[in-house]
């Protein structure tokens, strides 16, 4: 595709946009980030699964990585009662393929990223949130809820992360172990010296997507706007 259409497609879109809806954009864009992403592996409960896209679009995580694997019963579900529309600003990936390891299909493809892939764990050699370093983007892990992370994933993982807890219970619920562990690892982030923040293309491209969500007839729009057509 002519590198001069996107821009151009961008501006056509904005045309059906208010003012106010373009500059939150602009706004949110700038915080957004590619060098954190969450790992769901067999996640069964669409409440909880929900409340972690929620918040990790809140705090500016673009990018989430679903593994279903054959013998999780209950495919990922995203309620969007619960999401409040925020799946609609963040990426998935679905790893769901039969007859296939999907967990370590998804930690190959993130280490062939870049990214250090860490595993949560309830082990105490576990490596603090303090202690996870920023070296390189980094892949958080979380399993099911009944039994955690596969074996696979423990084996393929770089590191094990230990969430603090000094009570007698010994797990939180997934969604408020995704929002303290990169609540927590956020905050480190956007203080350290780490360019963090999305190139101008990779901006380019969410635009462009969010732009065409935006707008009730986006689609049609856009495709219109490629094949040489004009809506006005």
């Amino acid at each position: 595709m002519d590198e001069k259409i996107p821009k151009a497609l961008i501006e056509h879109l904005g045309r059906y946009i208010s003012s106010e809806r373009i500059e939150k954009i602009e706004a949110v864009l700038n915080e957004r980030t590619h060098y954190i992403c969450l790992v769901l592996e067999d996640i069964n409960k669409p409440h909880n699964a929900s409340a972690t896209i929620r918040t990790c679009e809140c705090l500016g995580v673009q990018n989430i990585h679903i593994i279903e694997n054959a013998e999780n019963e209950s495919p990922f579900y995203a309620s969007k009662l619960v999401t409040q529309g925020a799946s609609k600003w963040v990426d998935l990936h679905r790893y769901r393929k039969k007859n296939k390891n999907n967990t370590l299909a998804c930690i190959a493809h993130l280490k062939q990223e870049g990214y250090r892939v860490v595993a949560t764990s309830p082990e105490e050699d576990s490596l603090s949130l303090a202690e996870i370093p920023l070296d390189r983007k980094l892949a958080i892990m979380f399993g099911n809820e009944e039994k955690g992370l596969s074996r696979e994933a423990f084996d393929a993982a770089d590191a094990t992360l230990r969430l603090p807890m000094f009570g007698f219970t010994q797990s939180y619920n997934i969604s408020v172990s995704v929002a303290i562990a990169f609540s927590q690892m956020i905050a480190k982030l956007r203080a350290s010296n780490i360019r963090w923040r999305l190139s101008d293309k990779e901006k380019q491209q969410l635009k462009r997507l969010w732009y065409r969500r935006s707008i009730r007839a986006g689609k049609m729009i856009e495709k219109a706007f490629l094949a040489g057509k004009n809506i006005s």
